[in-house]
């Protein structure tokens, strides 16, 4: 299903259409198949009516065009460096499209959780949209403050390693399965076989490396959120892994710091991914975070 607005935005629901519901916001050049089913179930059995949606730019959502990006080392030094960056859109619109989202099915407010990217979309609307967001999730994310979002060097050239042709399929593949084994959880570790199956079937649902780097565009472009963190006020849980080699322990500590009453909880051998191991005791997190937001507002 999509959105009918000016940027059209893929999504699909899970449960029942009058339970709470959860929006789920995905990462960088990430669809809403990658959250995986046995987490989503959890919360729907746990009486949640799940909603997640392809980011702009990603996925069946609208892109924003063939123009080639502008050039990513270029961004990120003018980022680092406070300077403007430019690109098509930043992160506050990626948070109105998640609120696009809730418009067209009528939702008026949602615990909101997102992870890496997502988590900073979903910051956003915690900030910009109040009104609309019961809890704020915010997974293996960052307040954007720059000293502290540096990933290590070998995550770092394997994000930004250029990928084989689109055309090459099985190259492409294991480009995608190589760079997650290296971001992703030493002590959870994943089936190599099942997480090259993943990855080909979302190649073959979409595949847009010019709108991921649009999308690490707006990251940049979007810059410090630190002043904006601190004018939330929805009850926040931060989840962060304290083996993440590309957005590290610290940067979810600060996330947590900026946000007023936020409450961390600090994941033992968890990198950035989500492992199959760990989806039920993060569920069971976020199950029991949203179901006291909702108390607290009772």
């Amino acid at each position: 299903m999509r959105t009918t607005g000016p940027w059209p935005i893929e999504y699909d629901t899970l449960g029942k259409s009058d339970d709470p519901a959860v929006l789920l916001i995905m990462g960088l050049g990430m669809q809403l198949t990658s959250w995986p089913d046995v987490f989503c179930q959890a919360l729907v059995s746990a009486g949640f009516r799940v909603v997640r949606f392809d980011n702009r730019d990603s996925g069946l959502s609208a892109h924003a065009g063939d123009a080639a990006p502008a050039s990513v080392p270029l961004a990120a030094m003018r980022s680092f460096f406070g300077l403007p960056v430019s690109c098509p859109y930043t992160l506050q619109d990626m948070a109105q499209d998640a609120v696009a989202v809730m418009d067209e099915l009528h939702i008026i407010r949602a615990h909101v959780l997102g992870v890496s990217m997502g988590g900073m979309i979903a910051q956003e609307m915690a900030a910009h949209f109040p009104q609309r967001v019961w809890s704020l999730t915010s997974v293996m994310s960052s307040s954007g403050k720059r000293s502290l979002s540096r990933p290590r060097l070998k995550a770092a050239l394997a994000l930004l390693r250029p990928p084989p042709d689109p055309g090459q399929t099985a190259a492409l593949v294991e480009h995608l399965a190589k760079l997650f084994e290296v971001i992703g959880s030493p002590d959870y570790p994943q089936n190599p076989a099942a997480l090259r199956q993943r990855i080909g079937q979302g190649i073959a649902r979409a595949y847009s490396p010019a709108g991921t780097t649009r999308q690490l565009l707006a990251i940049l472009a979007s810059g410090d959120r630190r002043a904006l963190l601190k004018t939330i006020t929805a009850p926040t849980l931060v989840i962060h892994g304290d083996a993440d080699p590309l957005i590290p322990l610290s940067s979810g500590k600060d996330t947590a710091q900026q946000i007023a009453g936020a409450r961390l909880e600090v994941i033992p051998g968890m990198g950035h991914d989500l492992p199959d191991a760990l989806l039920t005791p993060l569920a069971a997190l976020v199950i029991a975070h949203c179901s006291s937001a909702l108390s607290l507002a009772a």
